[in-house]
């Protein structure tokens, strides 16, 4: 299994059509991928609160539209990130997005966690309430978004529900980059799953993004890391990692507290 993590930024500025016809050219350059991810709200700009609004679309609009084209176009399933997504009732998520290689949406997460520490997500955004797992060619996957990575019950929860992968587009800004790497080496471990993780790079609104996106095994072993700019990172991954750690180092099986 081939995974490839493309790092956008999203300048202040930049026309959404004219951004995701850019990012369709970094996609393009993980051609041979079997599972393509890109970052958390890319298109809007993560930091560009004051146009969440007017840059939201419903799950039908052009930046899912683009990445179903993506993914027909490669082959390979493609993990949008996450898109500022407008529901029937106008209300407003952090909605992750998994488009299969025939062209239909496989799987999508709205963000439980909305951040509110020098941030505007929690007033703008409503959280998600439902955790799903998606059956796909390469075993169980599931996903969180950014923050949710410091609330280790969730991803417990999606073990329980049967997740082997995970993964975690982000925008996770620079000044909190070793709390990056913690955090996605620790939830790998202590769930035993294959975590994919990609998050955003340069400023928007005066942040700093980290960039690092990592893939880290069941074992802790960090198989990629990128660096600090836009780009696309390869690496390779047998899913079978995650079945022979836990049946190997049984952690899940010995748990005594928390189970139904």
């Amino acid at each position: 299994m081939k995974i490839a993590l493309v790092q956008v930024a999203s300048p202040p500025g930049e026309a959404p059509d004219d951004r995701r016809a850019r990012v369709g050219r970094l996609v393009a350059g993980a051609r041979g991928a079997d599972l393509v991810v890109l970052p958390e709200l890319w298109a809007a700009g993560y930091f560009a609160f004051d146009d969440y609004a007017r840059r939201s679309e419903p799950l039908a609009g052009p930046t899912v539209g683009a990445a179903r084209r993506w993914a027909a176009e490669l082959g390979a399933h493609v993990h949008l990130g996450s898109v500022v997504e407008r529901d029937g009732r106008g209300r407003l998520f952090n909605t992750a997005v998994l488009v299969a290689p025939d062209g239909r949406i496989a799987h999508t997460y709205r963000k439980v966690h909305v951040f509110g520490h020098a941030s505007r997500e929690a007033e703008l955004l409503t959280p998600g309430d439902a955790l799903d797992v998606a059956d796909t060619a390469f075993g169980p996957l599931g996903a969180t978004t950014c923050y949710d990575l410091r609330f280790p019950e969730l991803w417990r929860e999606l073990v329980d529900r049967g997740a082997q992968t995970v993964v975690v587009p982000a925008a996770w800004p620079a000044a909190r980059r070793e709390h990056w790497r913690l955090f996605t080496s620790c939830r790998a471990v202590e769930q035993q799953v294959l975590l994919v993780a990609c998050n955003a790079v340069g400023v928007q609104e005066g942040v700093e993004l980290a960039g690092c996106s990592r893939v880290v095994d069941p074992w802790g072993t960090v198989l990629a890391e990128a660096g600090a700019d836009e780009g696309v990172t390869v690496c390779e991954v047998d899913p079978a990692v995650v079945p022979r750690v836990r049946a190997g180092f049984p952690v899940l099986a010995d748990r005594r507290w928390g189970r139904s």
